[in-house]
């Protein structure tokens, strides 16, 4: 059984050049044969009506001598038969095939009428009338192949094996310029499967089909192990995000179980615990929430309502931060239409609005304002708390990033907030951009189409 591409590519070549070989000489064949054995008869018709006439026009010179002298007789088998059927040979006697003639054809022959027999243009046979001094006599041609067309076709032949040899040399050398590329894209594609994805091929000087695959391959690796060290990040944050509170909640649970300490002591102890068992159960909710918003069937129930008004709900349900804080709202909602997904907006809302009230210091600002369109929406939802840096704006998105690192355990959150906006937003086939410098406050700016839950709902389908 065949199962290198080399040898595969090797035998495919040899049967192709064969084959065509082959099919060439029949088309060949049947495209001139018909043509060639009209020329030869004409030919051949020809030279026998001058061998008659130049000895009609000798005075009296023996036929014989005649015949044996005429080198346009050489280059053919010639036989003349007598009235009593007596045969004399002529020209190139010395034919490898001679073509038996019938008494019927010469009978044919010496009653005046023309023979041809063309049964393969070696063996071609015209038998013509002649007369002189009162006799009939029957002659025929054929062909002579003599020593030069036998070298010439061996030459031909000679040829065609040689053409074919180094043409089989060729394709070996060229399989394996072909194939070894592909050979070292499959052990490193066994690397890959290892978890190695530590590979480069840098074919810049091959342009075709091979460096496009070459070059794609190397994008895929990039792409893979960009991917195995964010599912790495991912496991080591989720470990984390959920070590500490359960290691709070051990420590503070074996103290309230073996210590002796006063109500009030017992009662912080308490509220530890129920804090960092709330902060598990919004991780784990969160988690299920973006995991829920990554599957292809993620409930999606778009409907027409006021974006404005959702936008005001929001900001009464967080009055409590800011009322806190003494935080000035600023906000510009004129009346707007959406037609999108009402709970998960809202979600979108709640974590960008709560971002701000939270990270802005008390007395500062927050803005939020609603830009209506003629097909799209624009929401900018800005404060002047304490900003990101250029370099954690360009990752603010990803599942467990935070941007201040510094911030206390309350403040961080579990870094899955605005992975999920992104996540929603993009559902809506919308946008989300961050514009923000450090100390001066943050503006994100969410763009959404004015009909994206129809078009989400078409994509769907």
């Amino acid at each position: 059984m065949i199962k290198t591409l080399y040898t595969r590519m090797v035998l495919v070549y040899l049967a192709a050049v064969i084959f065509g070989l082959v099919v060439a000489f029949l088309i060949m064949g049947l495209i001139f044969s018909e043509r060639l054995n009209a020329q030869l008869r004409e030919d051949m018709t020809l030279v026998a009506q001058d061998l008659i006439e130049t000895y009609e026009a000798t005075d009296n010179v023996d036929f014989n001598m005649y015949m044996l002298n005429r080198k346009l007789a050489r280059p053919f088998f010639i036989r003349v038969y007598d009235e009593a059927g007596k045969e004399a040979l002529y020209g190139y006697t010395d034919v490898e095939t001679r073509k038996v003639i019938t008494p019927q054809e010469i009978a044919q022959v010496l009653r005046g009428d023309e023979v041809w027999n063309e049964s393969s243009m070696d063996v071609s046979v015209l038998g013509y009338p002649v007369k002189f001094q009162g006799h009939s006599y029957a002659m025929f041609l054929q062909p002579a192949t003599n020593k030069s067309d036998r070298l010439l076709s061996s030459y031909l032949n000679i040829s065609l094996i040689n053409a074919l040899i180094i043409g089989s040399v060729f394709i070996l050398v060229a399989g394996r310029y072909l194939v070894k590329p592909i050979k070292r894209m499959t052990r490193a594609a066994r690397r890959m499967a290892k978890g190695d994805f530590n590979i480069g091929f840098d074919w810049k000087f091959r342009k075709d089909e091979l460096g496009e695959l070459a070059q794609s391959f190397t994008e895929m690796a990039g792409e893979l192990k960009q991917m195995e060290r964010m599912r790495q990040d991912f496991v080591s944050n989720v470990s984390h995000e959920i070590q500490s509170p359960l290691t709070s909640i051990a420590g503070f649970s074996k103290l309230l179980r073996e210590k002796a300490m006063s109500e009030e002591e017992r009662r912080q102890y308490l509220e530890i615990i129920q804090t960092e068992a709330e902060r598990l159960s919004r991780l784990s909710e969160n988690l299920l929430k973006l995991a829920s918003l990554e599957s292809e069937h993620h409930p999606f129930h778009p409907s027409t309502y006021a974006l404005d008004e959702q936008l005001r709900s929001v900001i009464v349900a967080t009055e409590p931060i800011w009322s806190a804080k003494k935080l000035e709202l600023d906000l510009t909602l004129p009346t707007a239409k959406i037609y999108a997904d009402a709970d998960q907006l809202s979600q979108v809302w709640m974590n960008l609005i709560a971002n701000s009230l939270k990270f802005t210091p008390e007395g500062g600002m927050v803005r939020v304002r609603l830009l209506p369109g003629t097909d799209r929406i624009q929401v900018r939802i800005g404060d002047t708390g304490i900003g990101i840096s250029e370099e954690d704006q360009a990752r603010i998105f990803d599942r467990f990033y935070k941007a201040d690192r510094a911030r206390n355990r309350e403040k961080s959150g579990s870094g899955l907030g605005l992975a999920i906006v992104k996540k929603i937003v993009d559902l809506h086939n919308g946008t989300i951009e961050v514009r923000s410098k450090p100390g001066q406050g943050t503006v994100f700016t969410v763009t959404l189409p004015s009909f994206s839950g129809k078009r989400h709902a078409s994509d769907k389908k």
